[in-house]
């Protein structure tokens, strides 16, 4: 499995703390199954993001465990005004890799009127987005139909893999089964942030998903879409949503 989302750089953001406990969450991802791992700090109005102290954190971890997972360098981009105008100039600087994938965070707190369009200018540069747990966002919970819309306008959703098992609340859980029924959900990610609340964990959300939608959508959500990510290819599993 690959898993485009976690926070386990030690001592960077929220996620983990120190580098033992970095060392254990990327252990822990591949006794998972995890075979590739991405490292995506948060860039936000608490967290700036340094892309080459990140890429050299990456590179101390990768050494200090050895081959097994693969560790990869992303971001987990808050969508904001500065941020857009930044990634915008410097396309490359908080994409997953050397790919043309992007992690968009949206507020809990506010959607702006022009996130139509501010997406599109992204798409316009060759990015394509990657909207991160939507389905643990308040707006967007009470009103799931614009998700839908943004995968119809090409965005990749990303669904963490323990809303489906209920870590985040019912309603978490409810709208990731009701997206999934609408073929609105592209990858399951764990948005790992540490070892025992939010580990890199995704099998049980993979395991969850098969017994929902069955086992050929479970490999495209955790391996085969994420991986083409990684490869900067178009994923092989992009339905267009079911509103019904």
């Amino acid at each position: 499995m690959v898993d485009i989302h976690s926070h386990i750089l030690p001592q960077v953001d929220d996620g983990a703390q120190s580098w033992d406990i970095a060392l254990e969450m990327c252990r822990m991802a591949a006794g998972d199954g995890i075979s590739d791992l991405v490292a995506t700090p948060h860039a936000n109005d608490r967290y700036s993001y340094d892309r080459s102290q990140h890429q050299a954190a990456v590179a101390r971890l990768q050494e200090a465990l050895g081959p097994a997972p693969r560790l990869h360098l992303g971001c987990d981009f808050h969508f904001t005004f500065d941020n857009i105008q930044d990634a915008l100039a410097h396309r490359d600087r908080y994409v997953i890799g050397k790919t043309s994938y992007l992690l968009v965070e949206f507020s809990d707190f506010a959607l702006p009127p022009s996130l139509p369009d501010a997406l599109y200018r992204l798409q316009s540069q060759g990015l394509t987005p990657i909207v991160t747990h939507p389905e643990r966002n308040p707006l967007l919970q009470r009103q799931p139909e614009k998700i839908l819309r943004l995968a119809e306008a090409g965005c990749v959703i990303q669904v963490t893999a323990a809303s489906l098992t209920g870590r985040f609340g019912e309603t978490a859980r409810r709208l990731s089964k009701w997206l999934l029924r609408r073929e609105a959900v592209h990858i399951l990610a764990s948005d790992a942030h540490d070892l025992e609340d939010r580990p890199p964990i995704l099998s049980a959300g993979r395991d969850a998903v098969s017994d929902l939608c069955g086992p050929e959508v479970s490999l495209a959500l955790v391996e085969q879409n994420p991986r083409a990510v990684l490869h900067n290819q178009p994923l092989p599993y992009f339905p267009h949503p079911r509103n019904a």
